[in-house]
């Protein structure tokens, strides 16, 4: 069949299952766009305000439904505002489809079509490189087919993650007797099965346990593991503690979960971790914020701890930490086989003998509820940042799916907002962006469409993807964006102040003016973009209010006003900040903590 390159990777992309792409029109991608509208190779097309919407947008797809999502631009300033995207899907590990476009092939290096050429001629896709697991440059039509399909089995198998297709615009508009290849006769069959002596050395250890604990990362859930997580969990009576991206692996209702670990974890999911003798982490990667920057006994204790590591990338394992056990291999294979590997007989002996163990697990959860529920159930305005996540929860379906922006936000959603499913909580828990959240949970609700979708942003985050209200309403998109506002960047004033001890351009004030705090009417801003808004400054309205907007039909804003000094999220573990060297009294605690760090 005669195709030109616009039409190949519009037709692969519509073949092999992508059912929106997002994007900004442009001089160097407009003929590849045109090809979405050729018959046999039509996909809905989302324009968005702003390109790093666009890969955040689809970003958000595929944490929400496991499928891929696509995203495309033109060249210059276009693509390079893709970069942010790009990085966070990299780091957390989500599968984004990236295409963009290109000088001709027969000028570039002369500095034209916005070209970077100093170094290397059109060497845009060398600065993708960093943020993706691969990136292409189709030199003609008739190399495209294998590009795309090499393109999909490299974001989507292993280790998922971003891939990068650029196409320059004399090969997008000429054609050539191609064929698209089939996906399903390209991809690798089946998933990473784990060595069974690895299996069988971890069941051993898992036994010899008093203190267990599963640690659940983001890898847990992308492999579809939480059913198999759970079933070990029971079966061992090991507490469960979660990362930032682990959320939703283990229903936050079960009596086995223990919290978040790290520096805005549990004061419960830090202790027990901490102080357990055997630990499975099922695909994480001890970031700093999840290990409390490796301080030895804040979140973890390797030693005397012994750690049995599941990951599909055998780079993570012992890279921060010692294994007793390496496992390389799809999550939800290994968990299955551990359950296997384990008998009942000695599962119930395990869990008869470790009943002290037990009963710490529900002393420590006592103890941290005793410590957040004041703030949860506060009735003071302006609000703290908890208590409207604990409206929210009370009127979300059980399966409602909450996007989290970062900051403050981030964190009180991490302590204070349980959730019961796997791919219900989505946040950017590495790169962590402001303006992530806003296209993020819109392309969460492209891919669950029967589901209720909430972004929870603050309002100094929100204020970074504000024009995306446009795409919304353009689109019908219906997602609440509920906005947390402080009026500045109170996380950042907050670490300021704690290492500091004071604060520079991190709260929103009138500078030029008296100094009072400002802030931009954002319920009527969402207003004059075409969205049903309410602002709540009273606590009574705070159920009604987001009960109303979940069911108003089309997207929603709620801006609920939060103090600046009850907002944010308690920081039970410690983050690696030295304080600058005049600040003497800093100096020795720093030292003492420094003192305690593992990861060399």
């Amino acid at each position: 069949m005669k195709l030109t390159g616009g039409q190949v990777v519009a037709r692969a992309l519509r073949e092999y299952g992508v059912e929106y792409v997002a994007g900004v029109p442009g001089h160097g991608i407009w003929s590849l766009f045109d090809a979405f509208l050729q018959e046999g190779s039509e996909i809905p097309f989302i324009q968005v305000m702003h390109e790093q919407s666009a890969v955040h947008m689809a970003d958000g797809y595929f944490r929400a439904c496991g499928k891929p999502m696509a995203c495309s631009t033109s060249v210059g300033p276009g693509a390079a505002n893709t970069i942010i995207g790009l990085a966070t899907a990299y780091t957390d590990s989500t599968a984004v489809f990236y295409v963009s476009g290109s000088p001709q092939t027969y000028m570039q290096g002369h500095g034209t079509m916005q070209e970077i050429e100093r170094r290397q001629d059109n060497a845009f896709p060398r600065i993708t490189e960093q943020v993706t697991k691969r990136a292409w440059q189709a030199h003609s039509v008739r190399t495209l087919p294998s590009i795309m399909h090499r393109a999909f089995s490299e974001m989507l198998t292993g280790r998922p993650g971003p891939v990068h297709v650029e196409v320059p615009m004399d090969v997008q508009v000429e054609a050539e007797e191609v064929t698209i290849h089939p996906l399903d006769k390209r991809l690798p069959v089946g998933v990473a099965y784990p060595d069974p002596k690895a299996i069988e050395a971890a069941a051993k250890v898992l036994l010899s346990a008093r203190r267990p604990v599963i640690v659940a990362g983001g890898g847990a859930i992308t492999a579809n593991a939480t059913q198999e997580l759970t079933a070990l969990a029971e079966k061992l009576g090991a507490a469960v503690s979660i990362t930032w991206n682990g959320k939703g692996a283990i229903a936050e209702d079960n009596e086995l979960f223990i919290g978040a670990v790290g520096q805005t974890g549990t004061t419960c999911g830090n202790q027990i971790t901490a102080s357990a003798d055997v630990v499975v982490s099922v695909g994480c990667r001890f970031t700093d914020w999840s290990a409390s920057s490796y301080a030895k006994g804040v979140s973890f204790s390797f030693p005397p701890g012994k750690l049995i590591h599941i990951d599909l990338d055998p780079r993570e394992i012992g890279k921060t930490y010692p294994t007793e056990v390496g496992i390389v291999s799809d999550a939800k294979i290994a968990l299955g086989q551990l359950l296997e590997a384990i008998g009942d007989a000695d599962a119930a002996a395990l869990r008869d003998r470790n009943a002290d163990f037990h009963a710490d697990v529900h002393k420590a959860k006592a103890d941290w509820r005793a410590q957040v529920e004041p703030r949860e159930s506060s009735r003071e305005t302006p609000f703290t940042s908890q208590r409207p996540l604990v409206a929210l929860r009370k009127v979300l379906p059980r399966d409602g799916i909450v996007v989290v922006g970062s900051g403050n936000t981030q964190g009180s959603v991490k302590q204070s907002f349980p959730v019961y499913e796997p791919r219900t909580h989505l946040t950017s828990g590495s790169y962590s962006p402001m303006g992530w959240a806003v296209p993020a949970a819109m392309g969460a609700k492209l891919a669950c469409p029967e589901k209720k979708v909430v972004a929870i942003v603050g309002d100094g985050d929100f204020m970074m993807s504000l024009p995306e209200m446009g795409t919304a309403v353009m689109n019908g998109i219906n997602v609440v964006f509920l906005v947390l506002n402080n009026q500045g960047y109170m996380s950042i004033r907050g670490g300021q102040r704690k290492f500091m001890g004071r604060h520079i351009a991190s709260e929103f004030n009138r500078h030029a003016g008296n100094g009072e705090p400002y802030s931009a009417d954002l319920t009527a801003t969402a207003k004059a973009f075409g969205l049903e808004a309410w602002k709540v400054e009273k606590d009574e309205d705070l159920e009604s209010t987001l009960e109303k907007a979940l069911n108003t039909d089309g997207p929603t804003l709620v801006e609920v006003i939060v103090s600046r000094d009850a907002a944010g999220p308690f920081a039970t573990g410690w983050w690696d900040f030295p304080s600058p060297a005049y600040y003497e009294k800093e100096q020795e605690a720093y030292a003492e903590m420094r003192a305690k760090e593992q990861m060399l």
